[in-house]
């Protein structure tokens, strides 16, 4: 395993747990009951949310883990079938801060204190590309729900939004706060991003 301390993890699944039922429109597919404070509509989430899961484990693809260390390196895993990383996966100069996989799974995305962003395919393990433009730690990124662009939060007291897969460069910097930007989020439904502050305030963008 990792020669120090694990920082962060992301499972392959993690955007199927998170949304449950629900489509990027807040929506349940075919759902006739409308009362969500009825046993019948819970019921029937529950059963659209294993649905949407079983799908995703029957398309043949293996849950994947991602770990990421302050030994500065990645593990792949497949947490169901082995014990044992599958790939170890270098580059980043310092450690590890945050990891995430896209919606689709396709890609998932590695923050570092060295101030880059890595992308990696998200079902081999390889290596994409790089991007840089922060000028300070990387703390955390967040996908689109479309899986098509990336947002990162740095020490640098900017957040960058990235397209994926050919933006080495940042497509925008979204300035304002007034110190470190430790924290993000993008809403499930796309339509904005939410970054939170060492000064103390939170501050919502609209895609």
């Amino acid at each position: 395993g990792h020669g120090h301390r694990v920082n962060t993890l992301a499972v392959s699944c993690d955007y199927i747990c998170r949304t449950g039922p629900f489509d990027h429109y807040g929506k349940i597919a075919d759902l006739e009951v409308r009362d969500r404070d009825s046993d019948e509509w819970r019921e029937a989430a529950y059963k659209a949310a294993v649905a949407k899961y079983n799908a995703f484990k029957g398309s043949g693809e293996h849950e994947r883990l991602i770990s990421g260390s302050d030994d500065f390196t990645l593990m792949l895993w497949h947490p169901t079938e082995n014990k044992r990383p599958i790939k170890r996966l270098t580059g980043h100069q310092q450690a590890v801060n945050h990891l995430a996989f896209s919606p689709d799974s396709r890609f998932f995305a590695s923050a570092s204190f060295d101030k880059k962003i890595k992308l990696w395919n998200g079902r081999s393990g390889d290596f994409v590309t790089t991007m840089t433009g922060h000028v300070g730690a990387v703390y955390q990124v967040a996908w689109s729900s479309d899986a098509r662009f990336l947002v990162s939060a740095s020490k640098d007291s900017t957040a960058k939004l990235w397209e994926v897969p050919s933006g080495r460069k940042a497509k925008e910097t979204l300035p304002g706060h007034a110190d470190e930007v430790y924290a993000l989020d993008w809403s499930p439904n796309g339509a904005s991003v939410a970054t939170g502050s060492k000064d103390r305030t939170i501050k919502i963008w609209k895609h």
